[in-house]
């Protein structure tokens, strides 16, 4: 999946650089290409030494770099702030989930350059007013503990306004969702296959829908919510990448999502909180799975390696 990931952030790379005017933002796309570049070669060099097949990943036939541009600066600059935080998020899952020194020291080695990434993009952002800060609370004047059973309630009659976790989660997933919006808004303009088409207007609806759930909350309690990217999008028709490019990269995006729903979902104390975060969940893993399915139809999906299947060896065995 990372060799997948880090071919796909390559050719976006590619494609924004040959857009971006803004040096700031142009210096850290640069930075973020030599990374992923490093990345494919090493995660090669795994490949090889234990006899797997290099994945096919995405390359050059998969972008166009003399499509006219499809998002602005200012949304590439934001683009680049969510993938690192995507890309913390996902190396330190496969640190810790690897066995091998040389593998958990790549990993490693993966999140410390994606935190330096990351530094940069917020430094940027907040110096050009692009950063939407967290809403503020007031501190509390002492230590409370919950004495009633309402506090996690939320059905019927006043609820209790959110607390900072559930602010800070929301928050998180806005960001996120505000960015895949505007992304697959663009997508929908330039893919070639109608199915695939079809499929990023569903996603745009869907993420739209989610935006104005969260944004309800939030209103709810008087609290600010963060910016949307939508009109950052240009009105090309002309596509900079390969349709399976669009249905992979916002494919990602989704199961990503459902993930950081579930870890909202996890630490949400609010039942009225937690039942919107199941249908949402639902919703997205809905979407996921007719992605898959249009990305299998048109032979789009790479088979990761599997288990053995013994039942079938065992049927091939001589009698």
């Amino acid at each position: 999946m990372h060799y997948q990931n880090d071919t796909l952030a390559i050719c976006f790379s590619e494609y924004a650089l040959s857009k971006i005017d803004d040096q700031d933002t142009r210096s850290i796309y640069k930075y973020a290409l030599e990374l992923s570049e490093t990345h494919v070669e090493k995660i090669k060099e795994f490949f090889t030494s234990e006899g797997f097949p290099i994945p096919h990943g995405f390359s050059n036939e998969d972008v166009n770099l003399e499509a006219p541009r499809l998002y602005s600066d200012e949304f590439l600059l934001n683009y680049m702030y969510i993938m690192s935080l995507h890309g913390l998020t996902g190396y330190a899952v496969s640190l810790s989930t690897s066995s091998r020194p040389d593998i958990r020291k790549y990993y490693q080695e993966c999140t410390i350059q994606t935190m330096k990434l990351h530094e940069k993009v917020l430094g940027v952002m907040q110096s050009k007013g692009l950063y939407t800060r967290p809403p503020y609370i007031n501190p509390d004047e002492m230590v409370e503990f919950v004495l009633r059973e309402n506090f996690i309630t939320g059905w019927l009659g006043e609820r209790r306004p959110l607390n900072a976790i559930e602010i800070a989660n929301i928050t998180f997933n806005m960001n996120k969702m505000n960015l895949g919006k505007a992304l697959v808004l663009g997508f929908s303009q330039v893919a070639n296959t109608s199915d695939v088409r079809d499929y990023m207007v569903r996603g745009t609806k869907i993420s739209t829908k989610h935006t104005e759930v969260f944004d309800s909350l939030f209103r709810e309690d008087n609290l600010n919510t963060p910016i949307s990217w939508d009109s950052t999008v240009t009105n090309s028709t002309e596509s900079p990448f390969s349709d399976r490019f669009l249905l992979f990269h916002t494919n990602v995006l989704t199961s990503a999502a459902v993930g950081f729903y579930g870890a909202s979902l996890a630490v949400c104390m609010r039942k009225d909180l937690s039942v919107q975060y199941v249908r949402l969940i639902e919703e997205l893993m809905d979407y996921a799975k007719d992605g898959i399915d249009i990305m299998i139809k048109y032979c789009w999906m790479e088979k990761p390696p599997t288990a053995d299947d013994r039942d079938k060896i065992a049927q091939k065995s001589p009698r």
